[in-house]
């Protein structure tokens, strides 16, 4: 059954409509462009130049925009946009989306996967807000290793952005499990990647108008998110492959 769901993940990503030489190309160059390495040099590339010349572009970045451009949108944002890249919202959609699969192919590995994207998310990015220790933007002080769990509480734990990880994480661990364990269409799981990056804006957007995170910070969480999902489904093919 898993050999199955294998199998099915790769008929999606290569089935006869998508065998144009053209889509071929972008498929290619999306795959590279999303690869362990890519992600992790990108990432890394990020990090430094928001420690170092981008520093001061975070500072003079940094506004309440939303505030100053239409205040009354400032609710809506804060508590509908918002949340939806929060725990509160993704966790259950991952937690529904791994229950159903699992006991739908009656396999344990859509559950093992979700507890993977969630010990990702708190061990992973934990680890990197808490060894990068940049403050928040309340501090006015975009360095890092200037702030700390322990000091500041989560204002001192600001890079990369939680929310901004989540969102690709935790949905497109959602994408993925479905692509791979059902039987959904190519449509429908293209459709569901899309809304991914959709969400990952979204998440960036708000935060970045609400004046909540460093523009870096929300890039470096993309990245991290998108680092971290990448591990995970490389870890679950492999595990899924037909032996030889």
């Amino acid at each position: 059954m898993v050999a199955e769901s294998y199998v099915e993940s790769e008929n999606i990503i290569g089935s006869p409509s998508d065998r144009s030489p053209w889509t071929a190309r972008a498929k290619g160059l999306l795959s590279q462009a999303t690869s362990f390495w890519a992600l992790a040099l990108a990432f890394i590339a990020v990090t430094v130049i928001a420690a170092g010349p981008l520093r001061v572009w975070d500072y003079k970045l940094n506004r309440r925009w939303l505030y100053l451009a239409d205040p009354d949108l400032v609710w809506f944002a804060q508590h509908i946009l918002d949340p939806i890249a929060g725990q509160a919202v993704c966790l259950p959609v991952l937690a529904i989306t791994a229950i159903t699969l699992a006991y739908r192919r009656r396999s344990w590995r859509p559950v093992a996967f979700a507890l993977g994207t969630e010990a990702a998310f708190f061990l992973g990015v934990g680890s990197l807000k808490i060894l990068l220790a940049r403050p928040a933007t309340t501090l006015h002080d975009p360095r890092f290793f200037q702030g700390g769990l322990l000091e500041l509480g989560d204002r001192g734990i600001s890079y990369p952005s939680g929310h901004a990880a989540e969102s690709v994480l935790i949905y497109g661990a959602v994408a993925y499990l479905i692509a791979t364990y059902s039987s959904a269409s190519t449509r429908t799981v293209r459709l569901l990647w899309w809304a991914v990056a959709a969400i990952g804006v979204n998440s960036v957007v708000v935060s970045f108008l609400l004046g909540w995170h460093w523009a870096t910070d929300l890039i470096g969480g993309l990245l991290a998110g998108g680092l971290f999902l990448r591990i995970l489904m490389t870890v679950d093919r492999r595990l899924s492959a037909p032996p030889f």
